[in-house]
This record gives C-alpha cells, structure tokens and sequence, in this order.
C-alpha cells in the first residue's frame, strides 16, 4: 500500500496496517491533533493535503540527499486520484502546501511526540535516581536571501561577514539517549542564555541538568533549585564564593554571593546560594573545579560527577548526527524564508527524535545503552525502510519492520576508547570580502 493511499485511508476514519506499524512511534492521531492548530478540524481534500505535506517536511530532513519534489515523488505524497489524474505534482503546488500549513502544527508535533518519547527515555536511563539531561547551543547555515539575511543576521568580525547567514539554536537533551524534549531558536544575534530562558522551566522534578559554563547565571540556578531539580557545571576563573565547609580533600560545601545589581534588581533572590565545588585534574589537562547543587557528598560521590560531568559532550555529539549525518554534511538548509526555515528545522528535530525512539527500542532489546547503537547505518537502514514500506503487501509489514530492527541490532558499536583532544576551531572565518548578492529578486520554497 502506497502512503497516498494510507493517507486517504486515515481521512476516511480507516487506519491501515502501515500505519498502525508506524504508530508504534508516530502515532497518527498525534499528526491530526497538530493539525488541528490550523484553525479547523476538517482539512479540505486537495492534491496535496495538510497530512501529507507534515511527511514530506519530515521526508525533507529524513532525505537530505534528494530534492523536494524527489522526496514527494518517493513517499507517493500525492493522494492516489490526483496520481491517476496528473500523475505528478508541480513545484508551485508543493510551496502552497507548505505555506498552508505553516509552523504551528510542526510545533505541536514535536512537543507531542518529545513529551512521550523523551520524559519516559530519562526517566529508564537515570542516574542515582536523577533524570540527566544537558542545554547547550549550535548554530545552522541558511541560504543567503535577502529575507533571511534580515531576519536572522550573520556572525561578523572587524573585518568581513560570514557567508551565509545562521539560525541559533538552544537544545535540551536526554543525554543518555539523545532524544530533544524541548528546543528553541532564534536570530544569530540573540545570546543563548535568552533562548535558553524558556527551557529551564521545562525541566521536570528529580533531573540534573549539565551545562556549560556559558549558562552560568545566579538566578537560573536558584530557579531550578527551587523547582526540585539540580545543576552541574564547570566554574568560571573569575566567579567568587565563601568556603563553608571541606566534605573531603578537593570536595567543599560552598555558597555563591548574589550580585549587587542582581540583588537590587531582584530583592526576591536570597544573598547566596548552597552549593558544592569539586576539584579534579585529567591527565594533559589543566585543573577544573566542577559546581552543582548536589549537597550530598554520600548521596552523590565527587568523582561520579567528575565522570557524570563529561556526559555533556553527548550533546555535542547529538548537534553532529544532524548536521555531519542527517544533513549529510550540507549544513545550510533548503528554504529561502524565515517561516520555512523554522518549519524546516521543527521537521529536522522530529525526524532525528524518530530516529532515535527507533534506536532506543533496539538498545532496550539488546540490554545495552543508546549510545552503542549506531546513528549513521540506523538513518541509513530506517531511509530505506520508509522508501520501501509504502510498496510492501500490508501483511508483510511487521516481518518488514522486524528485520530493520535485527539489522539494526546488528551495528552495535564497541564500547568508546577513552580518548581526549584539545578543542580546536575547525572552521575559521573567511579572509576574503563576501561577494555581493545579485540584485534579482530571489525565488525559492
């Protein structure tokens, strides 16, 4: 059975064996409730309607080498009687899809699905009885529009401009399985701290957050103090505390000064704040002094949150497995304004979740963490997968999806060297003058 007809199938009440395998992950109804975010529950039949262009968006990303109308063409996203009477879709038709159907449903969407993926993802991989999950920040290319050179701006040196300009973007992650729970983004010029400030209140009760010290901020800390959750940190060289009591050599019961200003501007904040600072030193490496809200010395030994700590990195890696392979290297995104691009991304974020719940049932069979599964040859086997279980005899599906999972269980990757290099920055900024953008009026999707 072909998507269209599974498509059609759904809109007549009718719920197809693809999709009741597919809803194992992606339940149906959560694409529908997202639609629904439109402005009306009935979603008029056209060529190419609101459910199918939420799967081509995620095609988009799950695709990245083929074209958009390559990607309509190999999901059959057009339904089966406009198939038989044009048999194809014009690319005028595809740009009005999209713009009917806007942000907003991909937004429901992703929160839809990060709410019972993720929370239930944390709560199975918990350390000493904590949820861990990490924030930090990337930035993604977008094609150089005059639209989107507006709106999102591009970094800048003394000197000359970046080619492209970039979208920022904040992640909160499951770090023990890289699944997005929540994510936000804005401008280039907009610092990730302010982005960030609609993420810790998402952050549910008994979790530990790790950040990088670019967070550090008085007041977010108390704020996920005082919601029942916990932070960790590596500790700026110019922050300042008050040594209250030495738990161990290298491990003391600390408190962090509020700010004058701070204190002025917020009489609501107490004077300090209790936390701990442990001292440790890797081999090649210069001595680091760790900060979190972890008290308890007995409860939570300092050299678990020495270990813990690095744990951070996983998001660095989750930020590569989108651009390096999900992407396939091809940073800047594909639309030309700053609407499709956010629709764009919010596709992008579900389509990597996708991938990852996939991976998480196959580690759970396996007895064995998320992290030893393989991303790349999983994207690549659940690609082909989707290309091919549109035209797979509904009866045969399971067997079909069964047999992607015992290849998957296949590529377990070894256990990780432990390796360390110093950082390093890989791509530096041009030395040469951008080239003026041509004067014509550009024309894109």
């Amino acid at each position: 059975m072909r998507l269209g007809e599974a498509l059609a199938g759904v809109g007549e009440g009718n719920r197809s064996d693809c999709f009741e395998v597919f809803s194992r992950s992606l339940d149906v109804q959560w694409v529908d409730k997202a639609l629904k975010t439109m402005g009306t529950a009935k979603v008029r039949k056209r060529k190419l309607p609101a459910r199918a262009v939420v799967w081509l968006v995620i095609g988009m990303a799950l695709f990245r080498d083929r074209s958009i109308e390559e990607v309509v063409d190999h999901l059959d996203l057009v339904l089966p009687d406009a198939r038989r009477d044009g048999g194809t879709i014009a690319e005028p038709s595809i740009v009005e899809g999209r713009e009917r159907l806007g942000v907003a449903p991909l937004v429901d969407l992703f929160s839809t699905t990060a709410a019972h993926w993720a929370g239930p993802s944390a709560e199975r991989l918990m350390w000493r009885g904590l949820k861990v999950y990490g924030v930090d920040g990337t930035t993604m290319r977008v094609p150089d529009t005059p639209d989107n050179d507006l709106f999102f701006g591009r970094p800048s040196t003394d000197r000359n401009q970046a080619g492209y300009p970039q979208v920022r973007i904040v992640a909160l992650m499951v770090l023990r399985s890289h699944l997005l729970p929540a994510v936000t983004m804005g401008p280039y010029d907009m610092q990730e701290n302010t982005l960030a400030a609609t993420l810790w209140p998402l952050l549910p009760e008994s979790s530990l957050v790790i950040v990088d010290r670019g967070f550090i901020a008085y007041a977010v800390f108390w704020q996920i103090q005082e919601s029942g959750s916990h932070w960790l940190s590596r500790a700026k060289s110019n922050l300042k505390w008050r040594v209250v009591k030495q738990l161990a050599p290298g491990d003391d019961l600390i408190e962090l000064p509020i700010h004058k200003k701070l204190a002025k501007a917020h009489p609501e904040l107490p004077a300090a704040i209790p936390a701990r600072a442990i001292r440790y030193q890797r081999k090649g490496f210069r001595p680091q002094i760790l900060l979190t809200s972890l008290l308890d010395s007995q409860q939570y030994p300092a050299d678990e949150i020495v270990e813990l700590y690095h744990e951070r990195w996983e998001l660095e890696l989750g930020f590569d497995e989108v651009k390096t392979h999900t992407l396939e290297r091809e940073e800047t995104l594909r639309s030309k304004s700053p609407w499709r691009i956010a629709q764009e991304i919010w596709g992008l974020l579900i389509a990597y979740n996708l991938i990852r719940v996939e991976m998480e049932h196959v580690a759970e069979r396996a007895g064995l963490p998320p992290r030893r599964i393989s991303y790349r040859h999983s994207l690549m086997l659940i690609r082909t997968f989707l290309l091919t279980a549109w035209f797979t005899a509904p009866g045969a599906l399971p067997r079909h999806l069964e047999r992607l999972h015992h290849e998957l269980h296949l590529l377990i990757l070894p256990e990780r060297r432990d390796r360390s290099y110093p950082r390093a920055v890989k791509i530096k900024m041009s030395n040469y003058q951008r080239k003026p953008a041509p004067e014509h009026a550009y024309r894109g999707r």
